[in-house]
């Protein structure tokens, strides 16, 4: 017997704009109709994602999402990485589309994730396939785990940065973690920039 199979469908604006998009990203479209319904599928790396068009969606009340398990984010985030810098000219941390880096998540017992957001708002994240083993941490990473919930999984970046610059300046003279908070604060300042430019 064949085991099931679920497919995530996700909705969008225009069905031409996800496969562009998706394109830049190393996907092609694998089956695409516009009547009686505008549909897309798109495939590559392994996976496809389904694509609904939905009159008047816009991305900003987008609440969809799903989930893909991959053996090594690194690897799939790098290959997302060149694309988006070479559509954008950098890598898109806030609006739409926008990306996450791949960070471990605190709500998911360590397993290293990161989120894409697509055109029409829709969270497509990623998790490795297996946590990493947990280090004690200071309590500057505590914080900074905490922050990569509230900022990456949550999307609450304002709270996410006010947690981390508060950590970072309690934060004991030489801490190991001080570099990538201050990396991950600079990051959430600049989606911060990001999301006040688009209201």
């Amino acid at each position: 017997m064949t085991p099931p199979r679920v497919i995530a469908m996700l909705p969008c604006g225009d069905i031409d704009e996800i496969s562009a998009f998706f394109d830049v990203l190393g996907f092609a479209v694998t089956y695409r109709q516009v009547r009686p319904n505008p549909y897309v599928v798109v495939g590559g790396h392994g996976f496809e994602l389904h694509y609904y068009g939905m009159p008047g969606h816009v991305p900003e009340a987008s609440h969809s999402t799903c989930g893909v398990i991959v053996e090594d984010t690194g690897e799939i985030f790098e290959a997302f990485a060149a694309g988006l810098r070479a559509k954008y000219g950098r890598l898109p941390v806030a609006g739409f589309p926008r990306i996450t880096r791949p960070r471990p998540r605190k709500n998911v017992g360590g397993v290293t994730g990161f989120s894409l957001v697509d055109p029409a708002g829709n969270w497509i994240r990623f998790f490795r396939d297996r946590a990493e083993p947990a280090e004690p941490g200071s309590p500057l990473r505590e914080s900074m785990l905490n922050a990569i919930v509230l900022a990456d999984s949550k999307g609450d970046v304002d709270q996410a940065a006010k947690i981390l610059r508060g950590a970072i300046a309690r934060a004991a003279t030489g801490d190991d973690a001080m570099a990538e908070a201050q990396d991950f604060l600079g990051e959430l300042d600049e989606r911060r920039a990001g999301q006040s430019d688009a209201t």
